[in-house]
Protein backbone atom coordinates (compact mmCIF):
# COMPACT_ATOMS: atom_id res chain seq x y z
CA UNK A 1 0.00 0.00 0.00
CA UNK A 2 2.70 2.48 1.04
CA UNK A 3 4.76 1.77 -2.06
CA UNK A 4 1.73 2.20 -4.30
CA UNK A 5 0.88 5.58 -2.81
CA UNK A 6 4.49 6.74 -3.09
CA UNK A 7 4.57 5.67 -6.74
CA UNK A 8 1.35 7.60 -7.37
CA UNK A 9 2.78 10.67 -5.61
CA UNK A 10 5.96 10.58 -7.71
CA UNK A 11 3.93 10.23 -10.91
CA UNK A 12 1.68 13.18 -10.07
CA UNK A 13 4.74 15.18 -9.12
CA UNK A 14 6.24 14.38 -12.52
CA UNK A 15 3.02 15.49 -14.22
CA UNK A 16 3.01 18.75 -12.30
CA UNK A 17 6.60 19.46 -13.41
CA UNK A 18 6.18 18.36 -17.01
CA UNK A 19 7.10 20.70 -19.89
CA UNK A 20 3.45 20.81 -20.92
CA UNK A 21 2.44 22.33 -17.62
CA UNK A 22 5.49 24.57 -17.46
CA UNK A 23 3.99 26.19 -20.52
CA UNK A 24 1.09 27.31 -18.37
CA UNK A 25 3.36 29.49 -16.26
CA UNK A 26 5.24 30.99 -19.19
CA UNK A 27 2.67 31.18 -21.96
CA UNK A 28 -0.42 33.25 -21.24
CA UNK A 29 -1.65 32.65 -24.76
CA UNK A 30 -2.75 29.10 -23.91
CA UNK A 31 -6.46 28.86 -24.58
CA UNK A 32 -9.19 26.70 -23.12
CA UNK A 33 -12.03 25.16 -25.10
CA UNK A 34 -14.07 28.39 -24.80
CA UNK A 35 -11.25 30.49 -26.23
CA UNK A 36 -10.31 32.09 -22.88
CA UNK A 37 -6.77 32.15 -21.55
CA UNK A 38 -5.96 29.25 -19.24
CA UNK A 39 -5.27 30.51 -15.74
CA UNK A 40 -1.92 29.86 -14.08
CA UNK A 41 -2.90 30.76 -10.50
CA UNK A 42 -6.11 30.42 -8.46
CA UNK A 43 -6.60 34.17 -8.06
CA UNK A 44 -6.85 34.58 -11.84
CA UNK A 45 -10.11 32.64 -12.00
CA UNK A 46 -13.25 34.65 -12.76
CA UNK A 47 -15.54 31.69 -12.06
CA UNK A 48 -15.23 28.01 -11.21
CA UNK A 49 -15.32 26.94 -14.85
CA UNK A 50 -11.87 28.51 -15.28
CA UNK A 51 -10.41 25.59 -13.31
CA UNK A 52 -11.68 22.87 -15.65
CA UNK A 53 -9.22 23.38 -18.55
CA UNK A 54 -6.31 23.48 -16.08
CA UNK A 55 -7.49 20.19 -14.58
CA UNK A 56 -7.80 18.73 -18.07
CA UNK A 57 -4.17 19.64 -18.83
CA UNK A 58 -2.79 18.43 -15.52
CA UNK A 59 -4.55 15.07 -15.36
CA UNK A 60 -3.87 11.90 -17.34
CA UNK A 61 -6.66 11.24 -19.87
CA UNK A 62 -8.14 8.32 -17.93
CA UNK A 63 -8.26 10.31 -14.68
CA UNK A 64 -9.95 13.28 -16.33
CA UNK A 65 -12.28 10.86 -18.09
CA UNK A 66 -13.24 9.33 -14.74
CA UNK A 67 -14.02 12.80 -13.41
CA UNK A 68 -16.01 14.01 -16.41
CA UNK A 69 -17.88 10.86 -17.40
CA UNK A 70 -21.59 10.37 -17.20
CA UNK A 71 -23.37 7.30 -18.57
CA UNK A 72 -24.28 6.33 -22.14
CA UNK A 73 -24.28 9.62 -24.11
CA UNK A 74 -23.76 11.82 -21.01
CA UNK A 75 -27.21 13.32 -21.53
CA UNK A 76 -27.94 13.45 -17.80
CA UNK A 77 -24.65 15.26 -17.13
CA UNK A 78 -25.74 17.92 -19.61
CA UNK A 79 -29.29 17.96 -18.24
CA UNK A 80 -28.01 18.66 -14.72
CA UNK A 81 -26.36 21.82 -15.98
CA UNK A 82 -29.05 22.88 -18.42
CA UNK A 83 -31.81 22.42 -15.85
CA UNK A 84 -30.75 25.60 -14.09
CA UNK A 85 -31.19 27.59 -17.30
CA UNK A 86 -34.90 26.73 -17.31
CA UNK A 87 -35.40 28.81 -14.18
CA UNK A 88 -35.30 32.61 -14.10
CA UNK A 89 -35.13 34.90 -11.08
CA UNK A 90 -37.73 37.40 -9.89
CA UNK A 91 -35.67 40.05 -8.13
CA UNK A 92 -36.91 42.66 -5.65
CA UNK A 93 -35.83 46.29 -5.32
CA UNK A 94 -35.20 48.83 -2.54
CA UNK A 95 -34.32 46.30 0.13
CA UNK A 96 -31.55 47.08 2.65
CA UNK A 97 -28.99 44.42 1.73
CA UNK A 98 -25.96 45.87 3.52
CA UNK A 99 -25.72 42.76 5.71
CA UNK A 100 -26.07 39.31 4.10
CA UNK A 101 -26.25 36.13 6.18
CA UNK A 102 -25.42 32.94 4.23
CA UNK A 103 -25.40 30.61 7.26
CA UNK A 104 -27.48 27.43 7.46
CA UNK A 105 -28.12 24.89 10.19
CA UNK A 106 -27.99 21.13 9.61
CA UNK A 107 -28.83 18.79 12.48
CA UNK A 108 -28.15 21.47 15.04
CA UNK A 109 -24.78 22.52 13.59
CA UNK A 110 -24.40 25.98 12.05
CA UNK A 111 -22.38 26.41 8.86
CA UNK A 112 -21.25 29.72 7.39
CA UNK A 113 -22.42 28.70 3.93
CA UNK A 114 -24.97 26.32 2.35
CA UNK A 115 -22.26 24.96 0.03
CA UNK A 116 -21.28 21.35 0.77
CA UNK A 117 -18.33 19.37 -0.59
CA UNK A 118 -20.04 16.28 -1.98
CA UNK A 119 -18.30 12.89 -1.78
CA UNK A 120 -15.88 12.12 -4.61
CA UNK A 121 -13.84 8.93 -4.53
CA UNK A 122 -10.11 8.39 -5.10
CA UNK A 123 -9.10 12.04 -4.82
CA UNK A 124 -5.39 11.22 -5.00
CA UNK A 125 -6.08 10.44 -8.64
CA UNK A 126 -6.45 14.21 -9.06
CA UNK A 127 -3.78 15.55 -6.71
CA UNK A 128 -1.12 13.94 -4.54
CA UNK A 129 -2.67 15.44 -1.38
CA UNK A 130 -6.18 14.29 -2.30
CA UNK A 131 -8.75 14.33 0.49
CA UNK A 132 -6.28 15.90 2.93
CA UNK A 133 -6.01 19.03 0.78
CA UNK A 134 -9.80 19.16 0.51
CA UNK A 135 -10.16 18.73 4.28
CA UNK A 136 -7.75 21.59 4.93
CA UNK A 137 -9.65 23.76 2.48
CA UNK A 138 -12.94 22.84 4.17
CA UNK A 139 -11.43 23.77 7.53
CA UNK A 140 -10.05 27.10 6.26
CA UNK A 141 -13.34 28.10 4.64
CA UNK A 142 -15.66 26.47 7.21
CA UNK A 143 -17.55 24.22 4.83
CA UNK A 144 -19.11 20.81 5.36
CA UNK A 145 -17.20 17.91 3.79
CA UNK A 146 -18.64 14.47 2.99
CA UNK A 147 -16.06 11.67 2.61
CA UNK A 148 -16.50 8.84 0.12
CA UNK A 149 -16.37 5.15 1.02
CA UNK A 150 -13.75 4.72 -1.71
CA UNK A 151 -11.60 7.63 -0.56
CA UNK A 152 -7.85 7.38 -0.98
CA UNK A 153 -7.35 8.47 2.65
CA UNK A 154 -8.92 7.02 5.79
CA UNK A 155 -11.61 8.89 7.65
CA UNK A 156 -9.42 9.34 10.72
CA UNK A 157 -6.72 11.21 8.79
CA UNK A 158 -9.30 13.34 7.00
CA UNK A 159 -11.01 14.29 10.26
CA UNK A 160 -7.62 15.19 11.74
CA UNK A 161 -6.81 17.43 8.76
CA UNK A 162 -10.30 18.94 8.94
CA UNK A 163 -9.82 19.41 12.71
CA UNK A 164 -13.39 18.29 13.14
CA UNK A 165 -15.81 15.57 12.09
CA UNK A 166 -16.87 14.95 8.51
CA UNK A 167 -19.99 13.25 7.23
CA UNK A 168 -19.37 9.74 5.91
CA UNK A 169 -20.86 8.52 2.64
CA UNK A 170 -21.61 4.79 2.67
CA UNK A 171 -21.75 2.23 -0.09
CA UNK A 172 -23.27 -0.72 1.81
CA UNK A 173 -21.55 -3.27 -0.48
CA UNK A 174 -22.88 -6.77 -1.07
CA UNK A 175 -21.21 -8.09 2.11
CA UNK A 176 -23.10 -7.16 5.28
CA UNK A 177 -20.15 -7.81 7.58
CA UNK A 178 -18.13 -5.31 5.53
CA UNK A 179 -20.95 -2.78 5.73
CA UNK A 180 -21.06 -3.09 9.50
CA UNK A 181 -17.27 -2.69 9.68
CA UNK A 182 -17.36 0.51 7.62
CA UNK A 183 -20.19 1.91 9.75
CA UNK A 184 -18.43 1.14 13.02
CA UNK A 185 -15.24 2.78 11.78
CA UNK A 186 -17.14 5.94 10.77
CA UNK A 187 -18.79 5.97 14.19
CA UNK A 188 -15.46 5.59 15.98
CA UNK A 189 -14.05 8.48 13.93
CA UNK A 190 -16.81 10.73 15.23
CA UNK A 191 -18.79 11.12 12.02
CA UNK A 192 -22.15 12.64 13.05
CA UNK A 193 -24.00 11.72 9.85
CA UNK A 194 -24.01 8.62 7.66
CA UNK A 195 -24.93 9.25 4.01
CA UNK A 196 -26.26 6.07 2.41
CA UNK A 197 -25.88 6.23 -1.37
CA UNK A 198 -28.58 4.38 -3.31
CA UNK A 199 -28.37 5.73 -6.86
CA UNK A 200 -25.78 3.38 -8.39
CA UNK A 201 -27.61 0.10 -7.76
CA UNK A 202 -27.21 -2.08 -10.84
CA UNK A 203 -24.13 -0.31 -12.17
CA UNK A 204 -23.80 2.14 -15.06
CA UNK A 205 -22.39 2.31 -18.60
CA UNK A 206 -19.70 5.03 -18.47
CA UNK A 207 -18.65 5.34 -22.10
CA UNK A 208 -16.77 8.63 -21.75
CA UNK A 209 -14.46 6.97 -19.24
CA UNK A 210 -13.94 3.99 -21.55
CA UNK A 211 -12.98 6.27 -24.45
CA UNK A 212 -10.62 8.26 -22.24
CA UNK A 213 -8.88 5.06 -21.14
CA UNK A 214 -8.25 4.14 -24.76
CA UNK A 215 -6.49 7.49 -25.26
CA UNK A 216 -4.30 7.03 -22.17
CA UNK A 217 -0.88 5.66 -23.08
CA UNK A 218 0.36 5.18 -19.50
CA UNK A 219 0.90 1.83 -17.83
CA UNK A 220 -2.08 1.85 -15.44
CA UNK A 221 -0.55 -1.02 -13.48
CA UNK A 222 1.72 1.59 -11.84
CA UNK A 223 -1.27 2.76 -9.79
CA UNK A 224 -3.89 0.04 -10.27
CA UNK A 225 -3.46 -3.55 -9.22
CA UNK A 226 -6.60 -4.53 -11.09
CA UNK A 227 -9.00 -3.11 -13.64
CA UNK A 228 -9.57 0.54 -12.61
CA UNK A 229 -13.03 0.35 -14.17
CA UNK A 230 -13.98 -2.34 -11.69
CA UNK A 231 -12.84 -0.97 -8.32
CA UNK A 232 -15.22 -3.25 -6.47
CA UNK A 233 -13.06 -6.17 -7.55
CA UNK A 234 -10.17 -4.73 -5.56
CA UNK A 235 -11.57 -2.58 -2.76
CA UNK A 236 -9.05 -4.08 -0.36
CA UNK A 237 -6.64 -1.41 -1.65
CA UNK A 238 -8.91 1.36 -0.38
CA UNK A 239 -7.98 2.60 3.11
CA UNK A 240 -11.51 2.36 4.51
CA UNK A 241 -11.47 -1.40 3.91
CA UNK A 242 -8.25 -1.94 5.84
CA UNK A 243 -8.74 -4.64 8.45
CA UNK A 244 -11.96 -5.89 6.85
CA UNK A 245 -12.34 -9.11 4.91
CA UNK A 246 -13.46 -7.44 1.68
CA UNK A 247 -12.14 -10.09 -0.68
CA UNK A 248 -15.67 -11.14 -1.66
CA UNK A 249 -17.03 -7.64 -2.29
CA UNK A 250 -18.18 -7.27 -5.89
CA UNK A 251 -20.81 -4.53 -5.77
CA UNK A 252 -21.10 -1.12 -4.17
CA UNK A 253 -24.82 -1.74 -3.62
CA UNK A 254 -26.31 -5.25 -3.69
CA UNK A 255 -29.00 -5.81 -6.30
CA UNK A 256 -31.49 -6.89 -3.64
CA UNK A 257 -30.93 -3.86 -1.38
CA UNK A 258 -34.32 -2.36 -0.47
CA UNK A 259 -36.16 -0.20 2.05
CA UNK A 260 -36.25 -3.19 4.40
CA UNK A 261 -32.45 -2.99 4.67
CA UNK A 262 -32.62 0.46 6.24
CA UNK A 263 -33.68 -1.13 9.53
CA UNK A 264 -30.57 -3.30 9.56
CA UNK A 265 -28.46 -0.21 8.98
CA UNK A 266 -30.29 1.62 11.76
CA UNK A 267 -29.47 -1.23 14.12
CA UNK A 268 -25.73 -0.55 13.75
CA UNK A 269 -25.74 3.23 13.21
CA UNK A 270 -26.90 5.31 16.21
CA UNK A 271 -26.62 8.80 14.68
CA UNK A 272 -28.22 10.76 11.85
CA UNK A 273 -28.92 8.84 8.65
CA UNK A 274 -29.26 10.59 5.28
CA UNK A 275 -30.16 8.84 2.02
CA UNK A 276 -28.43 10.13 -1.13
CA UNK A 277 -29.89 9.55 -4.58
CA UNK A 278 -33.61 10.24 -4.11
CA UNK A 279 -35.18 11.97 -7.14
CA UNK A 280 -38.96 11.37 -6.87
CA UNK A 281 -41.79 12.36 -4.55
CA UNK A 282 -42.78 8.73 -3.94
CA UNK A 283 -39.32 7.73 -2.75
CA UNK A 284 -39.05 10.87 -0.65
CA UNK A 285 -42.28 9.93 1.13
CA UNK A 286 -41.06 6.36 1.64
CA UNK A 287 -37.77 7.59 3.04
CA UNK A 288 -39.51 9.76 5.62
CA UNK A 289 -41.82 6.86 6.51
CA UNK A 290 -38.74 4.70 7.12
CA UNK A 291 -37.34 7.25 9.54
CA UNK A 292 -34.43 8.77 7.64
CA UNK A 293 -33.17 12.08 9.00
CA UNK A 294 -32.45 13.77 5.67
CA UNK A 295 -32.24 13.35 1.90
CA UNK A 296 -29.83 14.29 -0.86
CA UNK A 297 -31.41 14.77 -4.28
CA UNK A 298 -28.74 13.38 -6.57
CA UNK A 299 -28.15 11.32 -9.70
CA UNK A 300 -24.44 10.92 -8.94
CA UNK A 301 -23.53 13.90 -11.10
CA UNK A 302 -25.19 12.23 -14.09
CA UNK A 303 -23.22 9.03 -13.48
CA UNK A 304 -26.07 6.92 -12.07
CA UNK A 305 -28.60 6.52 -14.87
CA UNK A 306 -29.35 8.08 -18.24
CA UNK A 307 -32.70 9.51 -17.18
CA UNK A 308 -32.00 12.81 -18.91
CA UNK A 309 -33.58 14.57 -15.95
CA UNK A 310 -31.79 17.27 -13.96
CA UNK A 311 -31.65 17.06 -10.19
CA UNK A 312 -32.85 20.69 -9.98
CA UNK A 313 -36.01 19.49 -11.77
CA UNK A 314 -36.42 16.62 -9.29
CA UNK A 315 -35.92 18.84 -6.26
CA UNK A 316 -39.39 20.39 -6.30
CA UNK A 317 -41.28 17.12 -6.16
CA UNK A 318 -38.95 15.70 -3.50
CA UNK A 319 -39.56 18.78 -1.38
CA UNK A 320 -43.30 18.29 -1.89
CA UNK A 321 -43.00 14.72 -0.61
CA UNK A 322 -40.88 15.71 2.39
CA UNK A 323 -43.12 18.65 3.39
CA UNK A 324 -40.43 20.18 5.55
CA UNK A 325 -40.09 17.16 7.83
CA UNK A 326 -36.38 16.57 7.15
CA UNK A 327 -33.63 18.67 5.55
CA UNK A 328 -32.95 18.26 1.84
CA UNK A 329 -29.61 18.68 0.08
CA UNK A 330 -29.15 18.62 -3.68
CA UNK A 331 -26.16 18.27 -6.01
CA UNK A 332 -25.58 17.97 -9.74
CA UNK A 333 -24.60 20.66 -12.23
CA UNK A 334 -24.02 23.48 -9.72
CA UNK A 335 -21.55 25.95 -11.21
CA UNK A 336 -22.78 29.41 -10.15
CA UNK A 337 -24.08 31.29 -7.15
CA UNK A 338 -27.34 31.69 -9.04
CA UNK A 339 -27.59 27.89 -9.24
CA UNK A 340 -27.28 27.68 -5.47
CA UNK A 341 -29.92 30.38 -5.04
CA UNK A 342 -32.34 28.52 -7.32
CA UNK A 343 -31.84 25.27 -5.43
CA UNK A 344 -32.47 26.99 -2.09
CA UNK A 345 -35.60 28.60 -3.53
CA UNK A 346 -36.93 25.16 -4.49
CA UNK A 347 -36.58 23.82 -0.97
CA UNK A 348 -32.95 22.73 -0.51
CA UNK A 349 -31.41 23.34 2.90
CA UNK A 350 -27.89 23.08 1.45
CA UNK A 351 -26.30 22.52 -1.97
CA UNK A 352 -23.48 20.15 -2.89
CA UNK A 353 -20.70 20.56 -5.43
CA UNK A 354 -18.50 17.80 -6.82
CA UNK A 355 -16.63 18.36 -10.08
CA UNK A 356 -15.91 22.09 -9.46
CA UNK A 357 -13.89 21.56 -6.31
CA UNK A 358 -12.08 18.60 -7.87
CA UNK A 359 -11.15 20.85 -10.81
CA UNK A 360 -9.71 23.25 -8.25
CA UNK A 361 -7.91 20.41 -6.47
CA UNK A 362 -6.42 19.05 -9.69
CA UNK A 363 -5.36 22.52 -10.81
CA UNK A 364 -3.85 23.99 -7.65
CA UNK A 365 -4.36 21.66 -4.69
CA UNK A 366 -5.78 23.12 -1.48
CA UNK A 367 -5.58 26.68 -2.83
CA UNK A 368 -7.67 25.67 -5.82
CA UNK A 369 -10.39 24.17 -3.64
CA UNK A 370 -10.47 27.27 -1.46
CA UNK A 371 -10.70 29.49 -4.54
CA UNK A 372 -13.65 27.51 -5.91
CA UNK A 373 -15.52 27.84 -2.62
CA UNK A 374 -14.70 31.54 -2.36
CA UNK A 375 -15.95 32.29 -5.87
CA UNK A 376 -19.24 30.46 -5.31
CA UNK A 377 -19.83 32.20 -1.98
CA UNK A 378 -19.14 35.61 -3.53
CA UNK A 379 -21.57 34.87 -6.33
CA UNK A 380 -24.20 33.69 -3.86
CA UNK A 381 -23.89 36.88 -1.80
CA UNK A 382 -24.17 38.93 -4.99
CA UNK A 383 -27.36 37.25 -6.19
CA UNK A 384 -28.88 37.43 -2.69
CA UNK A 385 -28.28 41.20 -2.72
CA UNK A 386 -29.72 41.58 -6.21
CA UNK A 387 -32.79 39.56 -5.27
CA UNK A 388 -33.28 41.42 -1.99
CA UNK A 389 -32.85 38.39 0.27
CA UNK A 390 -30.82 39.11 3.39
CA UNK A 391 -30.86 35.59 4.86
CA UNK A 392 -30.94 32.10 3.40
CA UNK A 393 -34.34 31.62 5.03
CA UNK A 394 -35.74 34.51 2.97
CA UNK A 395 -35.18 32.59 -0.28
CA UNK A 396 -38.31 30.78 -1.48
CA UNK A 397 -40.22 29.89 -4.63
CA UNK A 398 -41.55 33.43 -5.03
CA UNK A 399 -38.13 34.37 -6.40
CA UNK A 400 -38.35 31.89 -9.30
CA UNK A 401 -40.21 31.76 -12.56
CA UNK A 402 -40.11 29.16 -15.35
CA UNK A 403 -37.71 30.75 -17.80
CA UNK A 404 -39.25 28.84 -20.69
CA UNK A 405 -42.63 30.55 -20.13
CA UNK A 406 -41.52 33.94 -18.83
Amino acid sequence: MTGSLETRRRFLGFMAASPLLAGLAGARDALGRDGNEIITAPDQALNVLDFEPVARLRLPPAHFGYLSTGVDDDATVRANREGFTHLSLRVRRLVNVREIDTSVTLFGVSWDSPIVLSPVGSQRAFHADGEIAVAKAARATKHLQILSTVSSTGVEEVAAAREGPVWYQLYPTDQRTVMRGLVKRAEAAGCPVLVLTVDTQGGSNRETLLRARHRDQRDCAVCHQSDPLAPWNDVTRKPMFSGLDASKVRRAIPLDFSWDDLKQLRDVWPRKLVVKGIVTREDAELAVQHGVDGLIVSNHGGRAEESGRATIESLGEVAAGVKGRVPILVDGGVRRGTDIFKALALGATAVGIGRPYIWGLAAFGQEGVEAVLSLLRKELVLVMRKAGTRRIGDIDRSYLVDGRRG
